[in-house]
């Protein structure tokens, strides 16, 4: 068994405690070109390890509590983890990314793919000083798991705290896919798996008075913000897809029977965009002709509104409706009124850039009702009706 470098003024906290508060860390050499590094404070301090000249910090030391071997550690335990991420990648020698390091990469990610920053700026709300100076490449699951059961304790829906969960894990996954050292991507696919009360259906569906009256009202608001609201309620389409259009993407030669070119969302797997004709009214149609107006053939038709549910809160409260009013509640009632009006399900989902399964899971409720109804009467058997032979054939010879 290989022996372990000891270190006479670090490796218990009585030792330690005895040293002078600095700024500059204390280190011990625990293998080549690898430094275990203490800071001393007034109050707790910290391990670092110290590595082809960077200096990362990864825990506490236990100099005023027990250890756990995650946030708190042992001189012993800090020795190995600092050698696990030392060594994480031989002859890399670029620094370790940090939690908070991952996140910004991820917003600038989602401005370059015409994402929602949205996604990283309400995480950063979400995340402490201490999680966002954690190692990407030492995170464990554990730590995942409880940081999350933290947001559903502090307040958050299960729904709430699922979704931004999942902001994280795509954040981390992105400083896997730039990072070969980072190798633990288990712990965020297991620690931040979907909460059982999550799939609590959240979905809003709007009586198309009230679709009317939400669009109207954010014309008030502002010309160009209530155009928005009218297409997103007109073709039940994500926000993202809808900042994505241009004015090319319109085609209103046909006098009756214009449409926009909708480009489909980056989600799942699928990252190509393709584009699927949806029809709009003709007076949509005449107000983006107008928006089109000064703007080149395939520039943004609309410019970008960040958190478009805030800016649709004040409407929401003049029409006295409750707070769960989003804009994304116009997508569900879009996808609903399509189903009432007996669209065939698959029809329904290349619409609106979703799959069947999507449609059954979330809107099952309302593919049964009155427009299915006529269709599985047709198929009852009148028992009552004389039979027309006292013959029984054998179902050997009908399916013969």
């Amino acid at each position: 068994m290989a022996r372990r470098t000891r270190s006479s003024f670090l490796e218990n906290r009585t030792a330690r405690l005895k040293l002078a508060a600095r700024k500059k860390p204390y280190s011990a050499l625990i293998a080549p070109g690898i430094f275990l590094a203490y800071r001393r404070n007034a109050g707790p301090g910290t391990w670092s390890v110290k590595c082809n000249g960077w200096l990362k910090r990864f825990a506490l030391a236990d100099d005023h509590e027990d250890a756990n071997g995650e946030s708190v550690m042992t001189y012993w335990q800090a020795l190995d983890r600092a050698k696990t991420l030392a060594r994480a990648g031989e002859g890399n020698t670029e620094q370790p990314i940090s939690v908070a390091e991952a996140v910004d990469a991820y917003e600038a990610d989602l401005e370059t793919r015409g994402g929602r920053k949205y996604n990283a700026t309400q995480l950063r709300l979400h995340l402490t000083d201490a999680s966002n100076s954690k190692v990407v490449a030492l995170l464990t699951e554990r730590e995942l798991r409880d940081w999350r059961a933290g947001l559903v304790k502090a307040g958050l829906k299960p729904s709430s705290a699922d979704r931004i969960g999942r902001s994280l894990k795509a954040a981390l996954a992105l400083a896997a896919r730039n990072d070969k050292r980072i190798t633990n991507a288990a712990a965020w696919k297991n620690g931040l798996r979907k909460l059982p009360d999550s799939e609590v259906a959240r979905n809003v569906i709007l009586p198309d008075q009230t679709v009317k009256a939400l669009v109207e009202a954010s014309y008030v608001e502002d010309t160009d913000f209530g155009l928005l609201i009218e297409v997103l309620a007109e073709t039940g389409a994500r926000e993202s897809q809808v900042f994505k259009l241009t004015p090319h993407d319109l085609q209103d030669d046909h006098p009756i029977a214009p449409r926009l070119m909708m480009p489909t969302s980056r989600k799942g797997k699928n990252r190509k965009i393709e584009y699927r004709p949806l029809p709009i009214s003709t007076r949509l149609a005449t107000a983006l002709r107008q928006q089109t107006k000064g703007r080149a053939v395939h520039a943004p038709l609309f410019d970008k509104m960040w958190n478009l549910a805030t800016l649709f809160s004040p409407v929401v409260k003049r029409l006295d409706l409750g707070a769960e009013v989003t804009p994304y509640a116009l997508r569900h009632s879009s996808i609903v009124r399509q189903l009432l009006k007996g669209v065939p399900t698959r029809v329904v989902a290349a619409h609106h850039d979703t799959s069947v399964v999507m449609i059954e899971m979330n809107y099952s409720r309302y593919i049964i009702g009155d427009p299915t109804e006529a269709l599985t009467r047709a198929t009852l058997i009148d028992l009552a009706a004389p039979a027309r032979s006292a013959e029984i054939v054998p179902l050997a010879r009908l399916a013969s």
